[in-house]
């Protein structure tokens, strides 16, 4: 008995040993650059002594649960000095970090910050981060820093064309990409029609783009996110900066309203190139103009709130023709609440407009279209303990889509007035991430988005025989537009259709050593608005129509399995990743179709699929003098559209084709060699496949008139597709830190002046009526010139 007793106090001492020793408290706060007070994205806290570590999160907080005791933390930051705080954890700390940027240029990393798979053991993938110094180092066209340009450069991202706007990811239409400003959806992310993005660089903070794995809080596009966050401001000091270059010129302006609590951001950015038309008596311009701006308070260490917004219009005119208004705008108010030191949330309220607009004086009259919509997320981040963390929230959106309105402007005008049907829709969704760290070789991110899509009523809608808008004429095997047999009409408050789908993600890695990890991801998601377009690219005519009685959404099956290596000491990696998706119900379009100013589009649209493959490579040197990337994707992009009937052909004989974003071979080298602080070389080179095209594979004659015959969609290429770019960047007085400070940046785009093929067109020669080919080319070899300033 006493043997017993013995036993039972000995086990007992043991749990209450080990109870007291697994005592764990919470270490969180938030991580700021000391010089602005600016808070930091990505900031890596790490345990000296076990390796255990947290990054922050959007608004620079960060939670570490942690034993009890004596702990040696370690913030790091690239481009920041690193610091080591020794910490006694005897009770929940909240405790703030300031990092001190470096002024030791040669050791910056230049390709990527912090991004989710520069961490083996996340399980995270296919996601790149860029900062915006990076992007500033790279050449491009006529001197403009280009945030959309850049990102080019990495596997998986391509667009269709020089100075075409959007971006394709993974085999991808422009239109299945969520771009996000500040949390706010920017529907159009190109000025001039595709030379220029709407970003100002020197007002943005912190870009990320997901082309798969992408977590449950995201939703609404199938092809990736590229989230971009604008900076809060200097609440310590007024400064400026800004540019001068050959086509636009920009301004940033930001200082403390509080000092330490509140600040403002003020940046603008306008082209003028057309100005110089003057002096030749030209009176056609073209040009743009943007607004950032930003107000950041924070009322305590609890509680933060912004208003950020953004204003941007494109301008296109020709004399006594027409002129082209065009442009978003945006504002967006944001409360930042911390419950805890393991819940953080941030509520937003979000208005978002796309505007487009059309004078035509030679017909006399005016064109006006666009989207609005209001959108109110929730989201809570949870730190549950060190291996489980919660991401949840709530979101709803509202449309108002404005197809598209005539107005006279003379009443001799060339058209009647003509409204096409407004159609307003509701997007809601729920979400639940997690992030679970099994083992400390096995980690997990899975989680489930419960999304719903409310179609609402409007003034007049069509009813089809049998429900089908497009019949099949078998006569002679083609789609035709059915005709109504009658229209229905209902309220607002009304539901016209509704769509809920569970959207099912999950993420794992699996360390094979510390440099070493291997992971793979699921992805489903849906989308319920479309891009009714016929170009290879977005253009701000393009409009866009929600899902209904007659358009599925969109939905994404995509899986993805990737090998991750770093090695020589973390200065290079290698990424590897390969991908399989799927998407039902992609739009078609008949032979023919008219998609302008069309109140009845589901007449010459069908529901096909898409399914696009491939492998993605990327090699960076991340530290020393000479840095930068080399990637490489091999992939095929596919669509059909198969016949719904034993009659019928289907499209392209129910055959599957290329699309238009199909590029098999995709090649870009990247990098930067810093000679000494004051002169960096910057270079680019891109090789691709040809885009695919449909070429006329014959003709016939009729009345002594020449008309092409079709084969296949797209089932030849252009040329392929090269380019070389450099760039110098010169620092007069690089050690000066405060003042004027200044920098020159010198380009070549194109160095070797190759005409790369835009478009292959064909025509009949007057002289000898013989068809020709005839190639457009956009740039041929671009000198520019550009002056950097801030104090």
């Amino acid at each position: 008995m006493t043997l017993i007793k013995k036993s039972i106090f000995f086990a007992l001492s043991l749990l209450c040993y080990i109870s007291f020793a697994q005592q764990k408290y919470t270490l969180s706060g938030t991580v700021t650059d000391k010089r602005s007070n600016e808070s930091l994205i990505g900031v890596n806290i790490v345990v000296a002594q076990s390796g255990i570590g947290v990054s922050t999160n959007e608004y620079g907080f960060y939670s570490l649960t942690l034993p009890e005791g004596k702990h040696t933390v370690q913030i790091s930051y690239l481009g920041f000095y690193t610091i080591s705080r020794e910490i006694d954890l005897h009770s929940d700390i909240r405790l703030n970090f300031q990092l001190s940027e470096s002024s030791q240029q040669l050791d910056e990393v230049v390709v990527t910050e912090n991004s989710g798979l520069e961490n083996i053991s996340s399980p995270q993938m296919s996601v790149n981060e860029l900062s915006i110094n990076t992007i500033k180092k790279m050449p491009v066209v006529l001197g403009e820093t280009d945030i959309l340009k850049s990102i080019l450069l990495l596997p998986g991202v391509t667009n269709a064309g020089e100075a075409a706007s959007g971006f394709n990811v993974r085999g991808g239409a422009a239109d299945q990409n969520l771009i996000l400003l500040d949390e706010a959806t920017i529907f159009n992310s190109s000025h001039l029609y595709g030379f220029f993005s709407v970003f100002n660089p020197d007002a943005i903070k912190d870009i990320k783009l997901y082309k798969g794995g992408i977590p449950s809080r995201y939703g609404g596009r199938v092809s990736s996110v590229l989230d971009i966050f604008q900076k809060d401001g200097n609440s310590r000091s007024f400064h400026m900066n800004g540019g001068i270059g050959v086509l636009s010129s920009r301004l940033l302006a930001e200082g403390p309203i509080v000092k330490d609590k509140g600040s403002f951001l003020v940046a603008g950015r306008s082209s003028y190139a057309h100005l110089f038309l003057k002096f030749t008596d030209n009176d056609n311009a073209a040009y743009f103009y943007d607004l950032n701006t930003k107000i950041s308070y924070r009322f305590n260490d609890n509680n933060s709130i912004f208003i950020s917004g953004y204003f941007g219009r494109d301008v296109i005119s020709i004399r006594n023709s027409f002129k082209n208004t065009y442009g978003n705008s945006i504002i967006n108010f944001r409360w930042n609440h911390i419950f805890s030191d393991k819940i953080f949330s941030n509520l937003s309220l979000i208005y978002s407009d796309y505007y487009y607009g059309l004078r035509l004086d030679f017909v006399q009259f005016n064109w006006d279209s666009g989207i609005q919509n209001y959108n109110i997320k929730y989201d809570f981040k949870h730190y549950l303990n060190q291996d489980l963390k919660l991401y949840y929230g709530v979101n709803g959106a509202y449309y108002k889509f404005n197809p598209g309105e005539v107005t006279p402007t003379a009443e001799n005008s060339g058209a009647n007035y003509r409204k096409l049907d407004d159609k307003y829709a509701l997007e809601t969704a729920i979400y639940l991430d997690v992030e679970h760290s099994v083992s400390e070789r096995f980690n997990l991110q899975y989680g489930l988005r419960l999304s719903s899509f409310y179609r609402l009523g409007q003034t007049n809608m069509n009813l089809y025989e049998n429900g089908n808008p497009v019949i099949y004429n078998e006569n002679y095997g083609i789609y035709e537009k059915a005709k109504p047999i009658g229209t229905e009409t209902k309220s607002r408050k009304e539901l016209i259709k509704t769509f809920t789908y569970p959207e099912p993600r999950a993420s794992l890695s699996y360390k094979l050593n510390n440099n070493t990890s291997l992971k793979a991801s699921y992805n489903r998601m849906a989308q319920y608005l479309h891009l009714i377009s016929n170009t290879s690219s977005p253009t701000p005519l393009d409009v866009w129509a929600p899902s209904g009685k007659y358009i599925e959404p969109q939905l994404l099956d995509q899986y993805a399995l990737g090998y991750f290596h770093d090695f020589k000491d973390g200065n290079y990696s290698l990424e590897t990743e390969g991908f399989y998706k799927t998407i039902q119900n992609r739009i078609d379009y008949i032979d023919g179709a008219d998609l302008i100013a069309n109140n009845a589009i589901e007449q010459v649209i069908l529901n096909g699929e898409a399914r696009a493959y491939g492998l993605e490579f990327l090699l960076r040197k991340k530290k020393g003098r000479l840095q930068g990337w080399l990637s490489y994707t091999l992939s095929r992009s596919e669509q059909r559209t198969p016949a719904r009937t034993p009659q019928e052909t289907g499209i392209n004989r129910g055959e599957w084709y290329n699309t238009p974003y199909n590029k098999t071979h995709d090649v870009s080298l990247t990098g930067s060699y810093t000679f000494n602080p004051k002169l960096t070389l910057g270079l680019n080179f891109i090789a691709q496949s040809g885009q695919p095209v449909t070429y006329p594979d014959g003709y016939y004659e009729y009345q002594g008139v020449h008309f092409p015959s079709y084969s296949g969609r797209n089932d030849e290429t252009l040329p392929s597709y090269h380019r070389l770019d450099l760039s110098l960047t010169y620092t007069p007085k690089p050690e000066k830190e405060k003042g004027w400070q200044s920098e020159w940046v010198f380009g070549i785009y194109n160095l070797y002046n190759r005409r790369n093929a835009a478009s292959i067109t064909f025509r009949q020669d007057r002289e000898t009526a013989r068809n020709e080919a005839v190639r457009l080319s956009i740039f041929g070899i671009v000198p520019s010139i550009s002056y950097n300033f801030k104090f």
